[in-house]
């Protein structure tokens, strides 16, 4: 879906973003929010399966550099 284009003329702009925000152009913002849970599903969808996939891809060393790295940077110097 195509996001209408901005005006270029300043005042034009202006009465925009004043529909925008007081809902004058509902179909807009209905489209908008119909979109963004539609995105917000499919982002949890990869999500749920996102860790465990990586976890059973990587190699048991592989695994450990890792955990070691992260150890490293929680517990390493600090204030330097």
């Amino acid at each position: 879906m195509n996001k209408p284009k901005r005006p270029r003329d300043v005042n034009q702009l202006a009465k925009s973003i004043v529909d925008l925000a007081t809902q004058q152009n509902s179909e807009a913002i209905i489209s908008m929010a119909s979109m963004s849970s539609y995105a917000s599903e499919l982002g949890r969808l990869g999500g749920l399966k996102g860790g465990k996939a990586r976890a059973k891809a990587l190699t048991a060393g592989r695994r450990s550099k890792i955990a070691k790295l992260a150890a490293k940077t929680r517990w390493g110097t600090r204030g330097k």
